[in-house]
């Protein structure tokens, strides 16, 4: 939900949060978790598995060792996962402020001392916004190009400093239509 006033924009920013974040942390500890049953089940000679027939008879070395050893590096990527997503790292917030004079952009990191990860330009150092489109190529056995475009926002101390991401799939008329926006509240050009 974006903050629209008539001094104030405010865009949030959502990263590890997302729908597909959770599924393949899920994923990940389904998988390894059914890794090290197996590899339990190979250890102990017993099938605990209420589907399968053929487990028992494989030996714990190296099937067993190496069950286990996957098992529990997925264990470790479902937790750094999940880490992640409780600690909401690479979220924030896009503050373009005309009463203070300033964009700041905020962003959650690991926890720490820099935690809060931010980042303020004055509103004088704003030369332009920009839209540059990108082309990327489908692949080796297709033939299709896709247009990607990034919003930027051109400054004299920083260069430019990406407003959207790839990830962020908007259609055109929303990169355009947010560029346009940016580019009136800020009073600055809009280029292509």
């Amino acid at each position: 939900m974006v903050l629209r006033l008539d001094h104030l924009l405010v865009y949030p920013i959502t990263e590890s949060r997302k729908i597909s974040n959770f599924f393949w942390a899920f994923i990940i500890l389904f998988g390894s978790l059914g890794l090290l049953l197996v590899a339990i089940s190979s250890y102990i000679g017993m099938d605990l598995f209420i589907f399968s027939e053929e487990i028992s008879d494989f030996p714990f070395i190296p099937q067993g060792s190496t069950l286990s050893f996957y098992g529990m590096m997925g264990l470790f990527i479902s937790l750094y996962l999940w880490c992640i997503i409780f600690w909401d790292v690479g979220s924030g917030y896009d503050i373009f402020d005309k009463k203070k004079r300033k964009v700041c952009f905020f962003r959650w990191g690991f926890p720490g001392k820099n935690r809060r990860i931010i980042l303020e330009v004055p509103m004088k150092e704003i030369q332009s916004i920009r839209i540059i489109t990108g082309v990327i190529e489908g692949g080796i056995f297709t033939r299709t190009l896709t247009y990607e475009s990034i919003i930027y926002m051109e400054t004299i101390e920083q260069g430019f400093i990406p407003l959207t991401r790839i990830e962020d799939n908007l259609i055109p008329a929303q990169i355009a239509d947010r560029a346009y926006e940016l580019s009136k509240f800020l009073g600055v050009p809009l280029l292509y």
